[in-house]
């Protein structure tokens, strides 16, 4: 077995370009491999030497390279088999063979078996540089080629960026094609937060690392400098670090491409891949994919804000409509929010998804909201009269036609139009009948009550808690449905006892 491989030439590589080609030189004769390392190194090469197959295979499992030059009859392994390992191994790798005219025949069957070029002893080290340099333009023209046939995997991904409304989405999707089509390690988007500052919106490691990768924070007024004019940034080794604040990792850092997200000409926020792989370096070819899924994302990402603001404002809207309606009525003051909190415990008690938990208690916080449109004194003492409860009948109603012109708000109409539909089919609107019953309007159905019955109104007090229980247990399989009263009246016993055990004060 050879020993292991040493640099032999004595060119400083810390004064090389840290884009530097990378060559192996593999040759037995020792002479051979210090002048052609010396002199690719002076032709601004980052060289090392190996003196057969078996230590080149070493060296080639230490660090990355973009060409081998190898002799052809070495001892220990020779040049067929180390061929024969770098095809298997590192396929991206540039082969060119070093024979001499009697083995010409077995240096074409090599070029068969996949390298590159091969060269004939004795040669003129101009030109082993000229068949070099062709052989890492084939490989760079190769690597583009890959990338554009990428392109249109990531013609998809840029569609998909398009169609969602979803922030979350977006971003997740914009990592996804820098970690699997770009072969980034860490990505993570920054997105400017509408004061003049950027926050870390999202991050993700390659599952090809186990556990964490510390990113570092980045330097966003460096960045914002770099960036006024519209051009690429794409740097590696130590010139990667020089746009972190602080890097606990950076020494690790092995290369960077950051791409502006702008719409309008304006940046609103940054999209960063990193490599930590030992000798890891992006081409032009993944720099030029990461800014086209940029530029897609960039007007999502634009959309996505402006859609999660309107919601927002939507939901502001509503909840202060039906805060209007609980204003209506003195006895019914924070009806709907109580509702939406009973509505919540018991969609959580179902174990029922965050998401799904989120749209009860919402649907349930404007189950009220057609209210508006019932011309009716919800105040005047009593019991509502025949004609004043027809016209009550039609709030469920108003509440749908309200809602359905917001199609975000789709998902709540179900539990405000039909909540006060019965399990035996004795209900309004639409006299459904158990199962037909959304489950998010029978869950509504019985928090409603349950607070209806617990409060004050004007023909009546306050029923206690117990009695309140003891009305749903009644009605369970009639008006409600069982399972809900059921698991209605368990949580909210828990509930109860949980408020009780902190020292709070429980309603009777």
């Amino acid at each position: 077995m050879g020993t292991a491989p040493s640099m032999e030439s004595p060119i400083n590589e810390s004064l090389l370009p840290d884009e530097s080609p990378r060559i192996l030189v593999v040759d037995d004769e020792k002479v051979i491999r210090e002048i052609v390392a010396d002199f690719l190194s002076m032709e601004g090469f980052w060289v090392r030497t190996a003196e057969d197959g078996a230590a080149a295979l070493v060296e080639l499992s230490r660090s990355a390279y973009d060409l081998v030059l190898t002799d052809l009859k070495m001892p220990n392994m020779g040049g067929i088999e180390l061929l024969e390992a770098i095809a298997k191994h590192t396929p991206n790798v540039v082969t060119v063979i070093m024979t001499g005219f009697g083995t010409v025949e077995t240096a074409i069957d090599a070029m068969k078996r996949g390298a590159y070029d091969y060269i004939l002893k004795p040669f003129k080290v101009e030109e082993v540089v000229h068949v070099i340099r062709r052989g890492l333009e084939k490989q760079k023209l190769h690597a583009e080629n890959l990338r554009l046939r990428e392109a249109l995997s990531l013609y998809k991904v840029s569609e998909a960026i398009a169609a969602s409304l979803s922030l979350d989405e977006v971003t997740r999707t914009v990592m996804d094609a820098a970690i699997h089509e770009v072969e980034a390690d860490a990505v993570e988007v920054l997105l400017a937060d509408g004061e003049g500052g950027f926050f870390q919106a999202a991050r993700e490691v390659s599952p090809r690392w186990h556990g964490d990768l510390d990113h570092g924070e980045l330097d966003v007024d460096a960045l914002l400098e770099w960036f006024k004019e519209e051009k690429p940034l794409r740097l590696h080794g130590t010139r990667s670090h020089r746009y972190y604040k602080v890097a606990p990792e950076r020494t690790k850092l092995q290369a960077l491409i950051v791409t502006s997200l702008r719409v309008r000409g304006k940046i609103i926020g940054f999209l960063v891949a990193c490599s930590y792989t030992k000798d890891k370096k992006f081409d032009e070819g993944q720099r030029k994919l990461l800014s086209m899924v940029a530029n897609r994302a960039a007007a999502a990402i634009e959309n996505a804000k402006l859609y999660e603001d309107l919601k927002a404002t939507f939901r502001q809207t509503i909840r202060g409509l039906a805060s209007a309606i609980d204003k209506m009525d003195r006895y019914t003051a924070g009806h709907s929010e109580r509702v939406a909190a009973y509505a919540q415990i018991l969609a959580i008690k179902l174990e029922l998804s965050e998401e799904q938990v989120e749209i009860v208690r919402q649907s349930a916080m404007m189950h009220d909201i057609g209210k508006i449109g019932c011309v009716l004194n919800l105040n005047k003492p009593g019991k509502l009269s025949q004609d004043d409860y027809e016209i009550f009948k039609k709030h469920p109603g108003y509440g749908k036609d309200i809602l359905e012109p917001i199609t975000f708000l789709h998902p709540l109409i179900p539990g405000v139009h039909l909540h006060h539909e019965r399990w035996d089919g004795r209900g309004y609107p639409l006299g459904m009948t158990a199962q037909e019953i959304p489950l998010i309007a029978r869950i509504i159905s019985v928090a409603d009550t349950y607070d209806a019955m617990t409060s004050d109104r004007a023909y009546r007090k306050a029923l206690p808690h117990e009695t309140a229980l003891a009305e749903i247990r009644r009605c369970s399989g009639s008006q409600f449905d069982p399972e809900m009263a059921d698991q209605f009246e368990t949580s909210i016993e828990a509930l109860r006892l949980e408020a009780a055990g902190r020292g709070e004060v429980v309603p009777e």
